[in-house]
């Protein structure tokens, strides 16, 4: 019986473990970019609207969902073919509950910001606000693999 529950745990295990890391934020780098040179540009902040990232569907939720809801959906009656559609049964509402708790688990909230560089295009992207920055400031727009937009704190603007 305690094998049986081993796969179910390790399954909500990674999804739980999988909804603690950031969201992309103008302070988080990868390691790959450390060292790499970047190009910036300075802009402003036209506009900042609060938006919700969707959650993920990995799969990882179905899984663990399906084999704890197989699990106990097979403790269900005392034969075998009671057990066999109690356990069927179980397994499809465990993976849609499953799912559903995997996107709500792995939403999360982030803003969009409506971007002026001073030279080129206007433009639309989302990040983390964890510098609050408000629509009329003045930013840096960094670009590497990953664009950001941080706080222009230079001395020239």
């Amino acid at each position: 019986m305690r094998n049986k529950l081993i796969l179910p745990f390790l399954s909500i295990l990674i999804l739980f473990q999988a909804s603690c890391f950031p969201l992309h934020s103008g302070s988080t780098y990868d390691r790959g970019e450390m060292g790499q040179p970047q190009s910036f540009t300075k802009g402003v902040i036209i506009s900042v609207r609060d938006v919700t990232i969707k959650g993920t569907e990995s799969g990882v939720g179905v899984a663990a969902g399906a084999a704890a809801g197989g699990l106990a959906g097979s403790q269900i009656g005392d034969d075998s073919t009671t057990s066999l559609i109690g356990a069927i049964g179980g397994a499809v509402v465990g993976g849609l509950v499953g799912a559903k708790a995997e996107e709500v688990v792995m939403q999360d909230s982030a803003v969009e910001f409506l971007v002026q560089p001073d030279v080129g295009e206007p433009f639309a992207f989302v990040q983390v606000n964890e510098e609050e920055l408000k629509a009329g400031e003045r930013v840096l727009i960094i670009n590497s693999d990953k664009m950001r937009i941080v706080r222009d704190r230079s001395a020239v603007n």
